[in-house]
C-alpha cells in the first residue's frame, strides 16, 4: 500500500458519526472548502443535485425550538421520501437494533429508560449543538438517481472534514418534519428535506463519541460471477 492509499484509508477508518462536539467554531473559509471538495462527488450528466443550506444564529434557534416542541408534543409529519423499507426485513432489524444498542450502551442507558433515550434522540434537532448546522435538500422533480449522486456529495462531504480534523454526524431525524423546516425557514415546497449535518470538533472526552458500530463482512454484499 503506498502512502496516498494509506492516508486514504486512515481517513474513511477514522471517520465516525460524531454526536458531542467541542464549542471550538468552524470558519466559513473552510466551510466553503469542504463544500467545494464534496461538489467534486461525480453524478449523472453532471447536474450536481441538491443544495446544502447553512442555518445559524436565531434561525437555527428558532428552528431547533420548533422541532424540538413538535417531538415533545408527538407531532407526526408525512416525510418527503420514504428512508428504511417497509417492513423492515429480519437482517436489516437486527442491524438497526445493535446501532442502537452501541449508542445508548456508550451513554449506559438502559433499554427501558425511554426519557433518557427520547432526550438523547432530542439532540438530533439541536444538530447535537455542533457549530455548524446543515440541512440537505433535492429539488422534488429529481429523479431516485439524484439521491444516489447527492449521497456521493455528502459522504464526500465528511471524507473532506475528516481530512480536515472535524468531525461529522449525518442527521436523518430532520427529515420526519420537512413541512415544520419548510415553513419556519421559508423555504420552497420543492426543496424535499434529505437530511441534516453536524459538523465541528469532535470533544474526545463524551461518552457518546465512544460508540462504535461494526461493517458487514465482505461476502456479504459482494459476488462474483462468471
Amino acid at each position: 500500500m503506498d502512502d496516498q492509499s494509506g492516508v486514504f484509508s486512515r481517513i474513511t477508518l477514522g471517520r465516525r458519526s460524531v454526536r458531542a462536539f467541542l464549542p471550538n467554531a468552524v470558519g466559513d473559509d473552510l466551510l466553503r472548502q469542504l463544500l467545494q471538495s464534496a461538489r467534486q462527488a461525480p453524478s449523472g450528466a453532471n447536474l450536481q443535485p441538491g443544495s446544502f443550506i447553512q442555518v445559524r444564529g436565531l434561525a437555527r434557534e428558532r428552528l431547533s425550538a420548533e422541532l424540538v416542541a413538535a417531538f415533545r408534543a408527538g407531532q407526526q409529519e408525512v416525510e418527503d421520501y420514504a428512508y428504511f423499507p417497509k417492513p423492515m426485513p429480519s437482517l436489516l432489524r437486527r442491524r438497526q437494533v445493535a446501532a442502537a444498542r452501541a449508542l445508548y450502551g456508550a451513554l449506559g442507558i438502559a433499554r427501558e429508560d425511554r426519557s433518557a433515550r427520547d432526550g438523547q434522540f432530542e439532540r438530533n434537532f439541536r444538530f447535537f449543538d455542533a457549530p455548524v448546522a446543515l440541512l440537505i435538500t433535492i429539488d422534488r422533480d429529481f429523479g431516485s438517481g439524484g439521491y444516489m449522486d447527492l449521497g456521493m456529495a455528502i459522504y464526500g462531504l465528511m471524507l473532506a472534514a475528516e481530512a480536515e480534523g472535524l468531525s461529522t454526524c449525518a442527521i436523518g431525524a430532520m427529515a420526519t418534519y420537512p413541512g415544520l423546516i419548510r415553513r419556519t425557514l421559508g423555504l420552497d415546497e420543492k426543496e424535499t428535506l434529505v437530511c441534516g449535518m453536524a459538523i465541528g470538533y469532535a470533544d474526545a472526552a463524551a461518552p457518546v463519541n465512544a460508540t462504535r458500530t461494526t461493517r458487514c463482512a465482505l461476502d456479504e454484499y459482494f459476488r462474483v460471477i462468471g
